[in-house]
């Protein structure tokens, strides 16, 4: 197959500008600062505008969002950029799309290039969704006859016919991401770039894109696609690269990336614990969330935790003024980002007045369910119909071992998410 993209020695710099200031500072210090700030404007009058502050080269430093990456993708390839955040997956997805230039390095593309970044990216604001479809196109270098060509498709695929003749700027963000998506993938480009932005569209919004991607793979266009759901870029993609730091750390078959991905993840995060003091605590006017625990035998936090024994997760709140109504709802979410399972606490709280103080909940998970693999627990504060208090997030990790065959001789992995060891009944010989 031909190569279509080309990375060689691929580095982009920035220049971080670090301005001291002091806590307390008189009227002389301030006046001696844009003096000295006026006099550099003299000396170098082409160096910043006349609202923008001159840079102090003093306190400037210098940070590589890239740093001599090389890679090459065939044509038809589905390839998945994943690495945490920071690593440098969208300034690449940006360069690749010429939205910023590289510091050092070469990249040669063979082939229309369509990117979906952001939410409303190359629509404009003021113009109708109708509009937006044939600025697009012929942005990307379409024919308007070619447009219209595939206007139906791209009209029934985004599911915004009845707001087609509203301007973009007054669509939701679920809106913006259907329309923008369904012009990227169905005009034909070459090579299509789609980032995270496909997280603000719904679950069966998210499934019909990376069929739609599998689809245009298999026409023999290529596919960057960059996400932290490892279970998408699993599904989707052939091939995975992972960048750390700006650099690139691993190039190979997806399922080997995403496997070194998570393992790298497992060894920084909160293992079994994580607790918050007043600052910094995830909170709102009404409550603040102040730890999780994952407990095992004794009540105790453990670096494994053993699948045929209760595994307890305590949930530790603060309520700050009365609340009626409020559950808290856990999520148990594997390496893959699927949730396993989700429960509320409402059979225990039902509608009854919380005054402020400090309160604790527990979910029990019971013995003999959960598969051997690492687990991420989501918490989630809100009032059914009525408000969130705090959106849930994955805060920790843990690790469940000793699934193994229900005394059975069978020792690996059991598939899927759970192993539960359930109760069968023997049914004699009838005839």
């Amino acid at each position: 197959m031909n190569t279509v993209i080309q990375v060689e020695g691929l580095s982009k710099k920035y220049l971080i500008a670090h301005q001291q200031t002091d806590n307390y500072q008189t009227l002389r210090d301030a006046i001696t600062r844009k003096s000295r700030d006026w006099c550099k404007r003299l000396a170098h009058p082409f160096r910043a505008s006349a609202n923008q502050p001159l840079m102090d080269l003093s306190t400037t430093e210098e940070f590589f969002a890239l740093k001599d990456v090389s890679f090459e993708i065939k044509q038809g390839e589905r390839v998945g950029i994943i690495g945490r955040n920071g690593a440098g997956k969208s300034t690449l997805l940006k360069i690749l799309s010429r939205i910023t230039e590289p510091t050092k390095g070469r990249i040669t593309l063979d082939g229309r290039v369509a990117s979906l970044l952001e939410v409303g990216t190359g629509f404009h604001p003021e113009l109708t969704g109708r509009e937006n479809i044939f600025l697009n196109g012929a942005v990307l270098g379409m024919a308007r006859l070619e447009i219209k060509r595939k206007f139906d498709e791209i009209v029934a695929f985004s599911e915004v016919e009845k707001f087609l003749d509203t301007p973009v700027k007054r669509y939701s963000s679920g809106m913006y991401v259907r329309l923008a998506f369904a012009v990227a993938a169905h005009l034909e480009p070459e090579i299509l770039i789609v980032d995270e932005v496909l997280a603000v569209g719904d679950a069966q919004f998210q499934k019909k894109c990376l069929g739609k991607m599998k689809e245009v793979g298999q026409e023999g266009r290529t596919v960057l696609f960059v996400s932290h759901n490892m279970g998408a870029v699993r599904n989707l993609c052939s091939r995975a690269i992972m960048l750390g730091n700006g650099t690139l750390v691993a190039d190979a078959e997806v399922g080997t990336v995403v496997d070194q991905y998570l393992s790298s993840n497992q060894q920084t995060g909160n293992i079994g614990e994580v607790r918050w003091e007043e600052n910094g605590a995830p909170s709102c006017e009404e409550i603040s969330l102040r730890g999780i625990r994952v407990l095992g035998p004794g009540s105790n936090v453990y670096s494994i935790y053993n699948s045929t024994k209760p595994i307890d997760v305590e949930i530790q709140f603060l309520v700050k003024k009365p609340l009626r109504g409020m559950r808290v709802i856990l999520s148990l979410l594997t390496s893959d980002s699927v949730v396993a399972f989700a429960s509320t606490n409402h059979s225990i709280i039902g509608e009854q007045e919380l005054n402020p103080g400090i309160y604790k909940t527990i979910c029990r998970i019971p013995a003999d369910l959960l598969n051997n693999a690492e687990y991420a627990v989501n918490v989630h504060f809100g009032i059914p119909g009525a408000k969130v208090l705090i959106q849930g997030k994955e805060y920790l990790t843990f690790t469940v071992e000793g699934a193994g065959g229900h005394g059975s001789n069978y020792s690996e992995k059991w598939p899927g998410v759970f192993a539960p060891k359930l109760t069968w009944e023997w049914v004699e010989k009838t005839c």
